[in-house]
């Protein structure tokens, strides 16, 4: 068994933390923080009569590892005090994802108060970094968007088979990944029968995409990255295309994939079959809500000969595979457990 602690639980992704941990088998809650203490269920309904309560940070005690759900700069300054106080940490903001301080601190607006973390720090993708996740001691959680992507492109740039200068990932969001606070654009008022598009160009994520598909694929890379949110609550799709550098088929790509996959456990290669004679094609490629409430990521693609192109579509749970589960399997492989303790729940249908 491990003590975690986890500061900011009253966020989704501290909430969906906690739901998950309550059921792992090696885990020992040791408290939870929020800035205003009293029962969980005053902010998480779902979590009733679980006993938990929310204490304030100033108060806990060291455990052996904490999960920052915070405000990027709140979380420099948390993560300093416990990895000072032996704890080891995962971080599920962007404090310490970006390796470049000018991108980051031009990025997210600030100066970085710990520029030394960063580089110990090791970005949370177990299907790319297992082996450094294993003993390291900061864990920088990705980003839900590039999560998407850099699962979905990274098999085909490690072949080189697709022009690394031109990637074009459209990004579709639901909501629970902006936050529990208030924004007009994701009041349900406004986002309901709505498609709202932010942040067309420079996103955040488009950085950490470039920088993790940049060392896979051992050159330059370029992202053409735009998101929006869509009036569901859960969930990602990243719709990347890419230019192939030699004829492929869709089977040649399930081949890539399946191999590059083959002993991940939370990514699945989809192709359901398609009946020949339905006009409306849509079985090979992997829905969003299948994925909802759980760790894995499913992959689909297709060949477009006439445009010369490949798209892959890549599906998670934002607070999921893009947040909140993914800090749990990162945990898993920190502390020694079995990658796949406490989450191999699928997703609920319908």
């Amino acid at each position: 068994m491990v003590s975690v602690g986890i500061v900011g639980g009253s966020g989704y992704m501290g909430g969906e933390v906690l739901r998950v941990l309550l059921r792992h088998p090696h885990v020992d809650i040791a408290w939870v923080t929020s800035r205003s203490p009293g029962p969980i269920e005053e902010v998480h309904p779902n979590l009733y009569d679980t006993g938990l309560h929310f204490v304030r940070l100033e108060d806990v005690k060291t455990p052996d590892f904490v999960l920052l759900a915070l405000p990027t700069g709140a979380s420099i300054e948390v993560a300093v005090r416990f990895l000072q106080a032996g704890a080891r940490v995962i971080d599920l903001g962007a404090a310490f994802r970006l390796h470049e301080r000018h991108t980051w601190e031009r990025v997210y607006g600030q100066p970085h108060a710990a520029w030394p973390l960063v580089h110990e720090a090791v970005y949370g993708m177990p299907e790319l970094h297992a082996e450094r996740i294993r003993t390291a001691r900061l864990v920088a959680n990705p980003g839900c968007f590039a999560s998407a992507a850099i699962l979905g492109l990274a098999p085909l740039l490690k072949a080189g088979l697709v022009e690394a200068q031109r990637l074009v990932v459209d990004g579709l969001s639901g909501t629970a990944g902006a936050g529990a606070e208030f924004s007009r654009a994701i009041h349900h008022p406004e986002i309901g029968g709505n498609v709202v598009l932010y942040n067309v160009v420079g996103h955040r994520h488009t950085y950490e995409m470039e920088q993790e598909l940049r060392s896979v694929a051992h050159q330059g890379v370029h992202v053409h990255f735009t998101p929006c949110y869509i009036p569901i609550v859960r969930g990602i799709v990243d719709i990347c295309r890419c230019f192939p550098t030699e004829a492929l088929s869709r089977t040649q790509l399930l081949a890539v994939f399946r191999q590059f996959y083959q002993e991940q456990p939370f990514v699945k290669v989809y192709n359901q079959p398609q009946d020949v004679d339905d006009a409306w094609h849509y079985k090979p490629y992997p829905w969003v809500s299948a994925v909802a409430g759980t760790n894995y990521c499913y992959i689909g693609m297709d060949v477009d000969d006439e445009r010369h192109s490949i798209v892959v579509m890549s599906v998670l749970d934002s607070v999921g595979k893009g947040g909140a589960h993914v800090a749990i399997e990162n945990l898993n492989i920190m502390a020694g457990f079995a990658r796949t303790a406490g989450l191999l729940d699928r997703g609920f249908h319908p």
